[in-house]
């Protein structure tokens, strides 16, 4: 068994295609039409196609419903906040926030209402520690991860 990769339906595929390259980069690398696969390996399917596989009806599909995220990790968080900020009509979950770990993140919707979370790259992160001071021990309990992992993300 071997996991693929996710699959989200969405309203309208031209709107979300456009979003997931303006926002976050993605290019499409395969198109059936009502099912396409962009970079990274996420699926995105019309709503009216993914209602006839699962052989439900429209209110059986919910959207904007909260339970789960699509995450990607960047580099260049700062850039990436920037831009986020420059984009019209991006429905904030949360503003950029940092988690008690340290990583900066935001939460937004896609234009279907799926919660998208960009973190700031955990290895980034624990350069930015050792940078700013800290000592590998410092930063492994600031961090609370393993000191391994920290000696880890200096290479």
């Amino acid at each position: 068994m071997k996991f693929k990769n996710p699959l989200i339906a969405v309203k309208d595929m031209e709107r979300s295609k456009a979003f997931y390259k303006e926002v976050l980069g993605l290019r499409m690398t395969l198109d059936f039409g009502s099912n396409i696969t962009l970079t990274g390996g996420l699926s995105l399917q019309t709503k009216e196609s993914w209602r006839e596989f699962i052989e439900k009806d429209d209110k059986a599909i919910v959207l904007k419903a909260n339970n789960g995220e699509l995450y990607f990790e960047e580099d260049d968080f700062d850039a990436f906040a920037e831009k986020l900020a420059s984009i019209p009509d991006i429905e904030y979950v949360h503003p950029v926030r940092e988690h008690s770990w340290g990583q900066r993140a935001v939460r937004f919707y896609d234009p279907d209402g799926h919660i998208i979370e960009v973190g700031e790259n955990i290895k980034v992160v624990c350069r930015r520690f050792l940078e700013s001071g800290l000592t590998e021990e410092e930063t492994a309990e600031r961090m609370d991860v393993p000191i391994k992992f920290v000696k880890a993300c200096q290479r």
